[in-house]
């Protein structure tokens, strides 16, 4: 029993900073991991990338408008489309680290954890020429000890502050940017895909048609839409240990 007992506070020690996936706490509670910074700047961020099918779009749509992002790409991504990944970087946009692959960190080990993080770290570096300066998991869900070797490896955490739900199965251009809206306020961090590496399903799509939406529903609010860098965040780096 005493030994179930210990494994049991294990896990849960382990899998605790996966409770910062839920984002109405995040904002009030945990504000600079939300992303939430200056009042008036709103951080652009996309996960899952690079996506030789769907990556470019966005990039030719944020180039029409002016607009820079983050892009939170997978290190296996990365390594497919490493020309891509330096088009990214050369638009000014910014590169976060979104793990190896997209499997929920809590299912790795910590070795693997670190291994992948580092090696995702260090082949972004290669490629661009500029090394990653923020960490976002896959799901959001972090892990003890990826909080840990984000520490090590000089990465900050961020999760975001709204989302357009825009992966899931029946998503439109008006449901995505009326998710996104609904929460934004007047200041903090957007979390949209620009691939569905993840899902198969051509959400994308519906992103790519949100996207003149938002940056003009950001406009029309008197927002400016910048990198997660262009925000200001008071105070000490965002830690959740």
């Amino acid at each position: 029993m005493k030994a179930a007992a210990g494994l049991a506070a294990i896990a849960l020690a382990y899998a605790a900073p996966a409770a910062t996936f839920l984002p109405g706490p995040r904002r009030t509670l945990l504000p600079r991991l939300a992303g939430i910074g200056t009042a008036g700047r709103v951080a652009l961020t996309f996960d899952d990338g690079p996506s030789p099918t769907s990556t470019p779009h966005f990039l030719q749509a944020l180039d029409r408008h002016g607009v820079q992002a983050t892009f939170f790409l997978l290190g296996s991504q990365v390594l497919r489309a490493p020309r891509l990944t330096t088009a990214i970087a050369e638009a000014g946009h910014e590169i976060g680290v979104h793990g190896w692959d997209h499997r929920c960190l809590l299912r790795k080990t910590p070795a693997r954890t670190h291994r992948e993080l580092l090696d995702t770290r260090n082949l972004v570096e290669t490629v661009t020429g500029v090394r990653p300066r923020w960490f976002r998991p896959p799901y959001g869900v972090f892990s003890t000890a990826s909080l840990l070797s984000a520490r090590r490896l000089g990465l900050t955490p961020v999760l975001w502050s709204t989302w357009g739900f825009d992966w899931t199965e029946g998503s439109t251009p008006t449901s995505v940017h009326r998710k996104v809206m609904k929460n934004l306020g007047d200041r903090g961090t957007i979390l949209l895909h620009d691939s569905d590496i993840t899902t198969g399903n051509g959400a994308w799509r519906a992103t790519l048609g949100a996207l003149p939406l938002i940056l003009d529903g950001c406009h029309r609010r008197g927002l400016r839409l910048g990198r997660l860098s262009d925000q200001a965040f008071s105070g000490r780096t965002t830690t959740v240990l």
